[in-house]
């Protein structure tokens, strides 16, 4: 990336000065449009969002978004991205170790806590849970911002159960690798029912019910 520097940034101080300033209104610029994009696609959808609608919400050039994101695709995983980080920065906080099977529970229910406590991550989710209009292309390009956040999940909550099956804490006739798919089905699942509108209880309530199912079904109760 190349920057031109302004007249009065003569020296080298007043050189990375300017190009200090250069950088955090790219920055501020690009953080924007992530915004206006995500604004739309919530909105509107993501095939009736254009470039020029994203750069007008925000009083930009449709070549200044172009500068920053080369097309479409581009900008969803950029906005995945985003909300990837802050996410897991969020449930690394709230559940920092998964020790049993509560924990887990636990896990889930922060990100049920998340998605609903912050706007742009309803914006988001919703926008992945409701993915009809999508054509091939842009679903590969989300799959591949989505697939190292998916797999660090999957193992995260997949050791934990590994480790309580070792403890004795679960039935040992079933993998944990299983267990693992069936919660993170039951999440997704439920997380679409919610945006869809056709989930009969609030989310929370979902997934708590989801997990005190599991729990009667597949795990040891203590005498």
């Amino acid at each position: 990336m190349f920057y031109t520097y302004p007249k009065v940034c003569k020296n080298k101080t007043q050189r990375n000065i300017c190009l200090k300033k250069t950088k955090q209104e790219a920055q501020q610029t690009r953080e924007a449009i992530l915004q206006s994009a995500m604004d739309l696609f919530y909105q509107k959808g993501y095939s009736k969002t254009s470039f020029d609608e994203i750069a007008l919400t925000i009083g930009l050039t449709k070549g200044a978004v172009y500068w920053h994101f080369k097309n479409k695709p581009e900008l969803v995983a950029a906005i995945i991205e985003e909300y990837v980080t802050h996410k897991m920065a969020y449930l690394k906080q709230k559940v920092p170790v998964l020790r049993d099977f509560k924990d887990i529970e636990a896990y889930f229910l922060a990100m049920a806590d998340y998605l609903l406590g912050d706007k742009n991550a309803t914006k988001v989710a919703f926008f992945l849970s409701l993915q009809m209009e999508w054509s091939e292309s842009v679903i590969t390009k989300v799959l591949e911002s989505l697939s190292q956040n998916t797999k660090d999940c999957f193992e995260y909550v997949k050791n934990a159960l590994f480790a309580m099956q070792e403890a004795e804490q679960i039935r040992s006739d079933i993998a944990p690798v299983v267990i693992a798919e069936i919660i993170f089905s039951l999440w997704t699942g439920t997380l679409e029912a919610y945006f869809s509108k056709r989930l009969k209880t609030d989310l929370k309530t979902a997934v708590q019910n989801s997990f005190d199912l599991l729990s009667n079904g597949l795990f040891k109760r203590k005498d």
